[in-house]
């Protein structure tokens, strides 16, 4: 009996064809590590069999794991011959092409994969921006904190952007849009004047545009011309009354100009359209407390505090909070929240003077 399994064994051993014995130890010397020793034993595999598909697919990963993209796609290729919907032969023929640069040919194969992260990719180097963008949306929602995806959602969507705007300046130069569009370039370029002109040309051919005049107070904000800041931004509110921002902005360009009393009526009205903003708040306990309503500006920066707790913001909150209980004579709360100042100040490495405007 002991004599017949022994001689079952052996003639199993042995009908093992050599190609397959080499691929077998290159399997194992791939899993210790030993990468060329591999290549050596996938490639004699391929060599005694040409047709052994596994062969070349496994000397095609191994070479991608060596980082030689140019060496792994002629055994990837040869698998894919040998065996058309190897879905993960495919998957590593995109990656290799697309590392070589040849990201119109990986499309294709990484499409069969359904590998698409590295598929957007492929599609925004190939020059299709409406498509990398799709594509990268979705593989954005599966994978939501991967910075990779985020580079390139954010480079694909820039460059499209720009394809648009380039698109709208020739076809339609002397558009209110087009103007506009010039209008921020210019602002991005801090060129105030050139900025500006842009916009009062954009403003003259379509003075009921909603948010221009918004954008041009935003860039008289930035150049610290709050008074004209101030003009465009009530502008802004009487287009578009139902606008947060707009109320904001007009809130905040009041409180530079020491208008607190009309600075807190515009924020509590900001803060009406849209509750729960923890900038809102913050301006708007300032404001009060600025305008004399401590009881306003104590519920303003402990209702931000409920929303922000580690950021800079919530220790500006702490800040004010403090000076509030000074002046209401309760000097416990004060060092308190002062303490509560410090701490954030210490983790965040933020003054409260250098956002407070």
């Amino acid at each position: 009996m002991n004599v017949a399994f022994l001689s079952v064994l052996i003639a199993l051993q042995t009908s093992v064809s050599p190609a397959v014995q080499h691929l077998h130890v290159g399997l194992e010397a791939e899993k210790s590590g030993q990468l060329d020793a591999a290549v050596t034993e996938f490639r004699k595999a391929t060599e005694l069999d040409p047709n052994l598909t596994t062969a070349f697919a496994d000397l095609g990963a191994v070479y991608i794991e060596k980082r030689d993209y140019a060496a792994a796609i002629p055994p990837l290729k040869r698998a894919l011959e040998l065996s058309p919907d190897l879905e993960g032969a495919h998957r590593l023929l995109g990656y290799a092409l697309l590392a070589q640069g040849y990201a119109t040919e990986a499309i294709p194969h990484l499409e069969k994969a359904h590998t698409e992260d590295a598929l957007g990719i492929a599609l925004l180097e190939a020059g299709k921006l409406p498509e990398a963008l799709a594509v990268l949306q979705r593989a954005l929602a599966q994978s939501p904190n991967d910075p990779e995806l985020l580079y390139y959602y954010g480079r694909t969507a820039g460059l499209l952007s720009k394809q648009i705007f380039d698109e709208l300046e020739a076809r339609f130069p002397n558009s209110a849009r087009a103007h506009q569009m010039m209008a921020q370039d210019y602002a991005v370029l801090r060129d105030v004047p050139s900025a500006e002109r842009e916009f009062f040309e954009a403003l003259r051919l379509r003075p009921q545009t909603a948010g221009l005049h918004l954008q041009l107070g935003e860039l008289y904000a930035r150049a610290q011309q709050w008074d004209k800041a101030e003009e465009q931004f009530r502008l802004e509110t009487g287009l578009q009354p139902g606008s947060a921002e707009a109320f904001y902005r007009l809130g905040e360009a009041l409180l530079q100009l020491g208008k607190f009393h009309e600075a807190r009526e515009a924020l509590v009205h900001s803060d009406l359209l849209r509750a729960d903003m923890p900038e809102t708040l913050y301006q708007l306990g300032k404001a009060a407390a600025m305008d004399g309503d401590n009881t306003m500006a104590e519920k303003s920066w402990q209702h931000l505090l409920i929303l922000e707790k580690n950021t800079p913001l919530a220790a500006q909150a702490h800040f004010g909070l403090s000076g509030v209980y000074r002046k209401l004579g309760k000097p416990a709360d004060a060092d308190r929240e002062m303490e509560e100042f410090r701490k954030l100040q210490n983790n965040t490495g933020h003054h409260p003077n250098a956002s407070q405007n």
